[in-house]
């Protein structure tokens, strides 16, 4: 039996057909657009995606089937995909399956044979906004009801949704150093990472307190990346100085790297159409080294390179050559910094990669000031 039509009704009104692959009913989220030419089973699984419909720009997804291997999370986290052309084949060595019976074990909605390039046109000029995907060929009554009574990401506490709810430890009992990581949505491919440098994780839910994480003694403490407005996020900066203060090396990535911006006094802001693909181009404002990076998030920490807007005490490290906006940041006296973009991507760029070797040196430096003997 042929697939049905379907729909996407954006906010504004304007409206995509296509052809409905999975669930029916209206599903409603923040429609974004990503650039990835491949690695699209990581982008469906990527907790920073949780709660947003996700557009890709490639013309055909899906030719080389799906994997146990390189998902990112236990299950998909996007609310639907809209995509030019779903293959009904594919090749693959590592492949175990195919990703439409994929996206339909897990009753994801797929919206295929889209105009996909006049839609990201359309989000790239007036910016991203909700949307709702539906079955026939315009939406009823119940899709555009169920597209109004959708939230606006601004004002989202998404991390506490998408964060474990026990700690659990990733990694060798013998590794020589200790973390503790933040789960506001933790990739795996952070946690592979991080232990390939030696470390033991202990994964914790995002609202455990300083004390707790203290009462671990850490060599260091990672913020991991995530979904949803950082702003409402709440109860993390209390934390995140607490454990600052102590001396602990720190370091964020993507939502990670926005909390530690707002800390230490400064603010966030949301983006037209935020950053989400393999090809962004960050200056490292040290070097003047061009990193080709890949990047997932709609909102930045207000600043640029002369600074972040409200807080003295972080220098910016590196900035977006394409709009200007915070890549990098680090705190003047503290052992703390944070990147926007995602050195742990896969399946690449791995420009970015030595970020995890830097915080390593922070961890051994620490490591060796506290074990120092006394003068006598």
């Amino acid at each position: 039996m042929a697939d049905p039509q379907g729909f996407l009704l954006l906010e504004d009104g304007t409206l995509f057909g296509g052809v409905l692959v999975g669930p029916g009913g209206p599903t409603v989220a923040e429609v974004v657009f990503t650039t990835n030419m491949s690695g699209y089973q990581e982008v469906f699984t990527d907790p920073s995606y949780q709660g947003q419909i996700v557009v890709m720009t490639a013309p055909q997804i899906g030719n080389y089937g799906v994997n146990g291997d390189d998902p990112e999370s236990a299950r998909p986290q996007v609310s639907g995909i809209v995509v030019r052309e779903l293959s009904p084949t594919y090749s693959n060595w590592r492949a175990s399956g195919g990703l439409r019976p994929w996206l339909e074990t897990h009753g994801v909605p797929a919206l295929v044979e889209v105009d996909t390039r006049r839609l990201t046109r359309h989000l790239r000029s007036r910016g991203v906004m909700r949307g709702v995907i539906g079955v026939g060929a315009a939406p009823g009554a119940d899709a555009v009801a169920a597209l109004q009574a959708c939230p606006s990401m601004e004002g989202l506490d998404l991390a506490s949704r998408v964060s474990t709810r026990e700690p659990y430890v990733w990694g060798e009992a013998s590794a020589p150093y200790r973390v503790v990581a933040f789960d506001f949505g933790i990739k795996r491919n952070i946690l592979r990472l991080l232990a390939e440098q030696g470390c033991r994780v202990t994964v914790v839910p995002s609202d455990t307190p300083a004390d707790r994480v203290l009462a671990m003694q850490p060599d260091g403490v990672f913020l991991s990346n995530g979904p949803g407005d950082p702003e409402a996020v709440t109860y993390a900066p209390t934390a995140i100085r607490q454990v600052a203060d102590r001396g602990v090396p720190i370091f964020g990535i993507c939502l990670g790297h926005q909390l530690i911006g707002l800390s230490f006094g400064g603010h966030t802001r949301k983006m037209p159409f935020g950053h989400r693909g393999g090809n962004q181009p960050v200056k490292d404002l040290a070097t003047g080294q061009v990193l080709i990076t890949s990047q997932n998030h709609g909102f930045a920490v207000a600043g640029g390179e002369q600074g972040v807007d409200g807080a003295p005490d972080l220098r910016v490290t590196h900035i977006n050559l394409n709009d200007g906006t915070v890549e990098g940041l680090r705190h003047r006296t503290l052992p703390v910094f944070g990147v926007q973009y995602h050195p742990e991507a896969a399946p690449g760029p791995h420009d970015a990669v030595p970020h995890f070797a830097e915080f390593l040196q922070a961890l051994r430096t620490r490591r060796g000031a506290i074990t120092q003997p006394l003068d006598a």
